[in-house]
């Protein structure tokens, strides 16, 4: 990937200082406000590269749409909840997030609830504050031989297995993404949740909240657990249904619930927060010394690395930039984005795309299709008035557009020099560039029907032009770029010179006038790679 450029950055929370101090040593200018109001973040965003948060600055579409400038936002701890990641992905501003940082304090925090809840810890301290010494009211159970349900096998939850197994608990899970092979290596048997409902002791939930996880424990649900159950929320306010689960714990549905998480952040409703059976938290789960420097280090070393353009971790909505650090990723991206400009500036259609077919070929191919077909996208998609196009918000650009968009990749027969075959459709009328990187330069093979005796170098100020062949064509072309005071630096005939075919010349300025050409040629563009 070729590095981003920030030379700014905003932190408006509280972060650990070796954020900023490893910003500031890699050449980043860095300021801290703190506690703004929405209105004052949108009058300050607009000035920075980069914004870096926790938790509670809200990150909307509002304060997205004022970042003139912006490319990354970086939130310094797991979840990107309080960013709009849709918004940001259709600006092509970069979201990352630090998947590891918290993890270990979130783990031991879910395990202290689970242990609090088998014995009453927390009640117990405070009715000896309170003068009394009362043994019976708070009997317990032992962890000991209980099925602990973990939902989302994820970092957290595996870490969260790994300490619980050491109390002789059972541990079975869900999760849609994790193998059950790789969970079983660390104890966790894999089931529907259907299946586990009904066989859980305890419940903990390490899941991202999304429309598939909003409520994922709910009125139906609590009805097919362990009557007594007790649940954990350590991972987001609304996973857990609150009125659902209020309405469990009063029936005895649910022995005790753990909260560390609720839908409102401070909650005005106080049912469960006052609830006898519930043992809350302030959202504490990052709240450690070590969470926060090594959120605060890895956000910091994250970006940098970014700019850099050594690596890119963290990143929720730009994994299409995961494969491209390297220079041949470089080079076949400026490949797929000169073919994508060359074909829209020589389509004879001006009206907007409708379909487009991108086929690579070659072993080297292989692995680079995803970036690739952007590539091409924002190279036909950058002329388009109103648009911005890059590699994060191509695809959702061209979706919105309507252009049906397929990608394929033909097995070469053990060729290893990747090929790249772009086919445009607009009103009817379609055009086909094939393109390759030789010698490490991107260079065009064909435009339509002509295949070129000497590849295009697709650099520089490229006048392309259709023309029946004739021995005065070159020398006429040449004689009006002469009369505008414009050199020619290279040119490429094609093989065949049947019929309406085209031609290449690299010049030195773009030509003023194009229709200068009209009684040469049938059709002329030019454009500057």
């Amino acid at each position: 990937m070729a590095p981003i450029s920030i030379r700014t950055v905003l932190i408006s929370e509280s972060v650990d200082p070796r954020c900023r101090a490893i910003l500031e040593e890699n050449g980043i200018r860095v300021t801290e406000k703190q506690t703004m109001k929405k209105e004052e973040l949108i009058a300050e965003i607009k000035d920075y590269d980069g914004l870096v948060v926790r938790s509670a600055t809200k990150v909307t579409a509002d304060v997205i749409n004022a970042a003139d400038n912006l490319k990354i936002i970086g939130r310094a701890g797991t979840g990107v909840d309080n960013v709009d990641v849709d918004a940001a992905t259709k600006k092509g501003i970069i979201v990352m997030n630090t998947p590891s940082g918290n993890t270990i304090s979130a783990a031991e925090l879910t395990c202290a609830l689970l242990m609090s809840l088998s014995r009453n810890v927390p009640q117990a301290a405070m009715s000896m504050k309170q003068g009394n010494w009362d043994r019976k009211k708070f009997m317990g159970a032992e962890l000991y031989g209980k099925v602990l349900g973990i939902v989302g096998l994820g970092r957290i939850g595996k870490e969260v297995a790994t300490r619980m197994q050491s109390f002789g608990m059972k541990t079975i899970g869900y999760d849609p993404i994790t193998p059950p092979g790789v969970s079983a290596s660390w104890g966790v048997e894999q089931m529907s949740l259907e299946q586990l409902w009904p066989q859980c002791d305890y419940i903990t939930v390490h899941t991202p909240l999304m429309a598939a996880t909003v409520g994922l424990l709910n009125d139906e649900t609590f009805a097919k657990c362990k009557r007594g159950v007790k649940v954990v929320n350590c991972a987001r306010g609304g996973i857990i249904d609150e009125a659902a689960l209020l309405r469990a714990l009063e029936s005895g549905q649910c022995g005790g619930a753990g909260l560390d998480v609720f839908v409102e952040e401070p909650p005005k409703d106080r049912s469960l927060v006052q609830h006898p059976n519930v043992i809350s938290c302030p959202h504490l789960g990052a709240s450690t010394k070590e969470a926060q420097a090594r959120c605060g280090e890895d956000i910091a070393l994250q970006i940098v690395d970014m700019v850099k353009g050594n690596n890119l971790v963290g990143a929720v909505n730009a994994q299409v930039l995961a494969s491209t650090f390297s220079q041949e990723s470089q080079q076949l991206i400026k490949l797929g984005e000169a073919i994508g400009a060359v074909l829209r500036s020589c389509s004879a259609s001006k009206k907007p795309l409708s379909r487009v077919q991108i086929t690579t070929q070659g072993d080297c191919m292989k692995s680079c299709t995803g970036f690739m077909t952007s590539a091409v996208l924002v190279g036909l998609m950058s002329r388009e008035s109103g648009c911005c196009p890059n590699l994060i918000n191509v695809l959702s650009l061209t979706k919105e557009t309507g252009i049906t968009v397929n990608q394929t990749h033909c097995e070469s027969g053990g060729v290893a020099a990747g090929v790249c075959e772009v086919v445009i459709e607009a009103d009817g009328c379609s055009l086909k560039g094939i393109g390759a990187v030789l010698g490490g330069v991107p260079v065009l093979l064909g435009l339509s029907d002509s295949v070129f005796r000497q590849p295009v170098t697709l650099a520089g100020n490229l006048l392309f032009f259709q023309a029946s062949a004739s021995p005065q064509l070159l020398s006429s072309v040449a004689g009006v770029l002469a009369s505008e005071g414009v050199q020619i630096e290279s040119f490429s005939a094609p093989v065949d010179h049947t019929g309406d075919v085209w031609y290449c010349v690299g010049v030195s300025s773009p030509l003023q006038d194009l229709s200068a050409l009209e009684p040469l040629v049938k059709d002329a563009a030019q454009l500057c790679v």
